[in-house]
């Protein structure tokens, strides 16, 4: 159980940044149970639903909705303190952007999604996606149902639909809501590795679900007779990168029924691929993260890329499935050649961004 004390911040900021929470776990079986973050702030920010043309070009959704800043998954390989360095409730909360250890989440969130679903024009509607930084079902989510809060204001509207994207098996708990409106509900948990590799991913996703279990989610949601699809991303070196995982993640993927595959790299902005590293190298995974320092250099991270999209191919192609992929792709990084080389043989990439 968590065990929450709270108590109110005295700082010019408080409109931003109302309350802390420092919260542990307890738990009989320390080797099963998720960890959690010791940090915990409440924020209010000023959006529900927004457009989103960067997720509509990846094919993902056309809006977007976000619970917080900081999700209390805590993965290792995060890449919002990039995206979100410069918002204020990281300054209110005195937490580094690219820190971990913490979480910042907005419980007010449904109140304005509810406000936008109902008042946004017919014509302005569309599928959104919960989330597209944080995530509503992470742990401090849950404390608020926040996940469940936004569907149910969302799918209370006619002409919008939703694209649930989670690492936590939580989400089953929601399936009742998912299942009034299924046809208008996408279903996904990140699966970022094979079962045989679910204990190295614990050490670099220590406060999702495992990935027995979010397979388990999917397995139930294709059971419920939900839409799904498949969310492989990041596909980390030396974990999840080689044919072998990857024919065994698209196994899994049709065996809930997916509509769609979702790939893509990890993203080597900001600290992401340091903590990973280190995080993998203090838990005596020498190896695995001898191959994530090695992507730390440009030319490394562009011949890593150009080697998962071939395998992510080659095993989707095999079953005859090549034209679910959307292998989602920045090529800032990728070296003239490789870029060129994906040009030529990039079925089923969707380029983002600028080269």
């Amino acid at each position: 159980m968590f065990v929450v004390t709270q108590s109110l911040m005295d700082s010019k900021d408080a409109m931003t940044m109302s309350a802390i929470v420092d919260a542990t776990i307890e738990t009989t079986d320390p080797d099963t149970a998720p960890a959690a973050v010791t940090r915990e702030y409440i924020t209010t920010l000023k959006t529900g639903i927004q457009p989103s043309p960067e997720f509509e070009k990846k094919g993902l959704a056309s809006h977007a909705v976000n619970v917080g800043t900081k999700c209390g998954h805590d993965c290792s390989y995060c890449s919002t303190g990039s995206v979100l360095r410069m918002h204020d409730s990281f300054k209110a909360a005195g937490e580094d952007p690219f820190g971990l250890g913490y979480a910042i989440v907005d419980p007010t969130v449904p109140e304005r999604v509810a406000y936008d679903a109902r008042t946004s024009r017919p014509e302005n509607r569309g599928m959104v996606q919960l989330c597209t930084t944080t995530d509503a079902w992470s742990p401090e989510a849950q404390e608020y149902a926040l996940g469940r809060k936004c569907l149910e204001a969302i799918l209370s509207q006619p002409g919008w639909s939703v694209r649930v994207l989670t690492k936590n098996a939580a989400v089953t708990k929601d399936f009742d809501v998912v299942k009034q409106h299924r046809d208008r509900v996408l279903v996904g948990l990140s699966v970022t590795a094979p079962p045989s590799k679910a204990q190295i991913m614990r050490v670099v996703e220590p406060c999702a679900s495992t990935i027995p279990e979010r397979i388990a989610a999917m397995k139930e949601a294709h059971k419920l007779g939900l839409r799904t699809y498949a969310m492989l991303c990041p596909l980390l070196p030396g974990i999840a990168d080689d044919l072998e995982s990857i024919e065994e993640l698209v196994q899994i993927g049709l065996d809930f029924g997916a509509e769609e595959f979702f790939a893509e790299p990890v993203n080597p902005r900001g600290r992401a691929l340091i903590h990973t590293a280190g995080t993998l190298r203090q838990a005596g995974y020498n190896a695995e993260a001898a191959a994530v320092d090695q992507i730390r250099h440009e030319i490394e991270w562009s011949g890593y890329v150009v080697r998962l999209v071939g395998n992510v191919q080659a095993a989707l192609r095999a079953q005859g499935v090549l034209g679910k992929l959307r292998f989602l792709l920045y090529p800032a990084g990728l070296t003239a050649e490789d870029a060129a080389f994906l040009r030529e043989h990039g079925d089923g990439v969707v380029w983002l961004g600028k080269e």
